[in-house]
């Protein structure tokens, strides 16, 4: 399981994301202070805070876990 932290600070990032996310079969939840979300879900990310710090969590699948992070490079907070 790897995580980071990410900013989907517009609509278009939040498009653009879940464009990404789907693309791959791998388990991505997103996590905002106690809620945990599917990272797949744009209902489920516009429910939360985006405001608020955002934790990206992959899990250990099918997928390389090493492409993913690349895929999502842009809403790497730096």
């Amino acid at each position: 399981m790897r995580e980071l932290e990410i900013s989907l600070d517009s609509i278009d990032k939040v498009k653009s994301f879940i464009a990404v996310t789907t693309k791959f079969d791998a388990e991505i939840d997103l996590i905002s202070g106690r809620y945990i979300i599917d990272a797949k879900s744009i209902m489920g990310i516009f429910s939360i805070d985006l405001s608020k710090p955002i934790r990206l969590r992959i899990y250990e699948g099918r997928e390389d876990v090493n492409e993913i992070i690349d895929a999502l490079s842009a809403y790497v907070k730096k």
